[in-house]
């Protein structure tokens, strides 16, 4: 029994890349950083992921520019097949552009913030050492856009669809 346990234990680390969308962002953007999954048995795994992503509200008069580091559960139903669900910190940048109305008196400002995400994804293996990953997760995160100056209410949550290649350590 040890040795069914110590054989299901993998680490892998690698790139990833994808795109996401703000609910009520201009428009979506790609996104890139990096990911370690541990797989803890044959259907329990988890995963760390920092990502550097950007986005933009008011035709460009904002940009949004977030770190985020997750944390993520993985559930394995079938060996390829994952659901996700977990929890983020997010470094997050606001950067006002100056010269648009009404950001013209706004400071760039830089606050952190916690969020949580559920999805799920395939996990192919290739070789003998290497995974291909694919999924696609939502992300709930409560920017406060109240405080800024004409702006109001904005849905911050947003989907992202990653893929990333993990090689064994």
């Amino acid at each position: 029994m040890m040795l069914t346990q110590v054989n299901a234990q993998s680490i892998n680390l690698g790139p990833q890349i994808g795109y996401q969308k703000a609910r009520d962002a201009d428009e979506g953007k790609f996104f890139g950083g990096a990911a370690m999954r541990l797989k803890l048995t044959p259907n329990l795994g988890v995963e760390a992921s920092i990502n550097y992503r950007a986005e933009e509200y008011y035709d460009g008069a904002l940009t949004v520019k977030s770190w985020p580091v997750m944390i993520t559960g993985l559930y394995y139903p079938i060996p390829i097949v994952y659901g996700a669900i977990g929890a983020g910190w997010y470094n997050t940048t606001f950067d006002f552009d100056q010269s648009k109305f009404p950001f013209q008196l706004v400071a760039d400002e830089t606050q952190q913030k916690f969020g949580w995400h559920f999805g799920g994804g395939v996990e192919l293996p290739i070789g003998s050492n290497s995974k291909f990953t694919a999924d696609l997760r939502y992300v709930f995160i409560d920017y406060d856009f109240s405080s800024i100056p004409g702006i109001g209410e904005k849905n911050s949550d947003f989907y992202l669809f990653s893929v990333g290649f993990l090689f064994g350590l």
